[in-house]
């Protein structure tokens, strides 16, 4: 996509967030391997954040320090809500992440993560201020926001800040319609302040790789040799004024899929637009508890519950009848304790949510559904 920012920026962008791991560390190797074939395909966008664990030291190691720096166009992000704590140190994050990095400037530079609970904190921290004068000193090239809640708010934050380039919103067709995340509706505000978007969880956080049986038969039965990611990453690619679509790839075999698709990009026709609505009514009946597995909601547990692996396991169940594969996933993700029903209501997981999802009320069911089955 040609626009604004003065350089053609590809259509799939790779997000640095959930990586290949190798025991408990990233493996880095394997996330060289996957930059490379990223690069040579001729893609060039990379999303990392401060709070992504070690992944802008990885951004380093595995792009910047191996490639020249105009061959790539590199984005983090400043969270005032988490890890911050003050003024200061949400600020000290800039300064962190250029150090992380190495990179000398970001092309694309976000606050994190706005919704409901935590956008005043960036006007009580002069984050849009101490951004805007980070960009007149050519440290950042292009600002916005990534965004996790409703219209209402999102007009309001670009009527405030029209100065801001782009805007990273979640969308993905399982999501268009839903009411906690508003996809449609925020895509439509975003269109009518005229700015470019990201796209974050095209996949919903993998689970639209591996949907419930009645869309993956619904989708292999229209194109057999295409993956179901595939129609999720098409279907947020296609809409007007999408600037990239971000994949959280963990491996090259999920590298590869992408590319194949990607790199000679074709939006969905009318038929294929057909298949997605109908896989959407499909999903609307779903049960399946819509978690993007982002892991904001597990740090600060006071019982270090593993709450999106418990709720992939439920899933299992829920979503494909997998009852049994359902119960031995719950026992991998709780080996290390943390059982459903360790929950102690305090609900930090539910203020920490980009979801919005009542996380309380959905580990209590999956005590009924994993634990009683054991």
């Amino acid at each position: 996509m040609s626009d604004c920012f003065g350089k053609d920026i590809p259509k799939l962008g790779f997000g640095l967030m959930r990586l290949p791991r190798k025991g408990l560390s990233v493996d880095v190797e394997h996330v060289k391997k996957m930059v490379d074939m990223f690069l040579e395909a001729g893609f060039t966008y990379f999303d990392t954040a401060f709070v992504y664990g070690s992944s802008e030291e990885v951004t380093k190691k595995a792009l910047v320090d191996r490639y020249p720096r105009d061959s790539y166009t590199l984005t983090t992000k400043l969270n005032a809500f988490m890890k911050a704590g003050n003024e200061k140190n949400a600020k000290a994050q800039f300064y962190k992440s250029l150090e992380r990095t190495g990179a000398g400037y970001f092309d694309f530079y976000l606050l994190h993560a706005l919704m409901t609970v935590n956008y005043k904190l960036y006007d009580k921290y002069h984050i849009w201020d101490f951004v805007k004068e980070q960009k007149e000193k050519g440290l950042i090239k292009h600002f916005g926001f990534s965004f996790h809640a409703g219209p209402k708010l999102l007009d309001k934050l670009l009527t405030l800040h029209p100065e801001v380039d782009f805007i990273q919103l979640q969308i993905n067709y399982a999501d268009w319609e839903n009411p906690f995340i508003s996809s449609r509706a925020n895509y439509e505000v975003a269109r009518k302040h005229g700015k470019s978007i990201v796209v974050m969880e095209p996949v919903k956080g993998g689970v639209l790789a591996d949907p419930m049986v009645k869309v993956k038969k619904l989708f292999k039965d229209y194109h057999p040799d295409m993956s179901c990611a595939s129609w999720a990453i098409r279907f947020a690619a296609s809409l007007d004024g999408v600037m990239t679509v971000l994949s959280g790839m963990s491996n090259v075999e999920q590298m590869a899929d992408n590319i194949s698709y990607m790199k000679d990009f074709k939006p969905l026709d009318g038929d294929e637009q057909r298949v997605i609505q109908e896989a959407q009514r499909i999903m609307g009946r779903s049960n399946t508890i819509p978690c993007t597995a982002c892991h904001y909601c597990v740090d600060g547990c006071p019982k270090k519950i593993s709450i999106p692996e418990i709720f992939s396991a439920a899933n299992k169940h829920v979503g494909n009848g997998q009852a049994k594969e359902a119960v031995e996933a719950y026992k991998v993700a709780t080996k290390e304790g943390g059982l459903a029903s360790e929950c102690i209501a305090c609900k930090q997981c539910e203020r920490a949510c980009p979801q919005h999802l009542k996380i309380t009320d959905y580990l209590k069911k999956c005590v009924d559904l994993l634990e009683d089955k054991e």
